[in-house]
């Protein structure tokens, strides 16, 4: 048997058969590697979505736990002021002690926690923590003194948590 000869027709179509072959593989490389970025950035996604949601979870639990350390911190206060009210037996100098050791167990716990108060006759009046509801012209103090305290004001670090309610004299 003799060999035939390729024509050259033949070996064209040889050739766009093989480019054929070799786009198509090139197109299901891309699309392999489409898919697989798209797998990973799914992936990624769904990691952050369940990032975000513990996250959110435990700054939750965070605020739900301090909240309940606070009060579990004020109930003492709480059972004393009940003692204090149900005695009817004491004088009235004792009564009047033990409210001031209310008070005093109260301004302990508020220390405790880093709240602190703020507001006394001669302070500077400042706009941004005192807010004045009154003024008064007083020689014996300066100008935009504060000259009498309604209400303290109270702050934990730098966060304002009540303006004091004061008096300011020589405005």
């Amino acid at each position: 048997m003799k060999k035939e000869k390729k024509t050259p027709e033949t070996t064209e179509e040889v050739k766009e058969t093989a480019e054929e072959v070799k786009e198509e593989t090139a197109e299901e490389k891309l699309r392999k590697e489409l898919d697989e970025k798209n797998d990973q950035f799914l992936r990624l996604y769904a990691e952050y979505d369940n990032f975000r949601k513990r996250s959110q979870k435990e700054k939750q639990d965070i605020y739900s736990s301090s909240k309940a350390d606070v009060i579990k911190e004020l109930l003492p206060v709480l059972d004393n002021f009940d003692r204090a009210a149900n005695n009817t037996e004491c004088s009235f100098e004792d009564y009047k002690k033990g409210i001031e050791l209310i008070f005093n167990q109260f301004g302990e716990i508020l220390k405790k926690t880093g709240v602190e108060s703020y507001g006394e006759r001669g302070d500077a009046f400042d706009p941004n923590i005192h807010n004045a509801v009154m003024t008064v012209e007083d020689d014996e103090l300066g100008e935009n003194v504060v000259a009498e305290v309604f209400t303290k004001g109270y702050k934990l670090g730098d966060k304002i948590i009540r303006d004091a309610v004061v008096k300011v004299a020589n405005s």
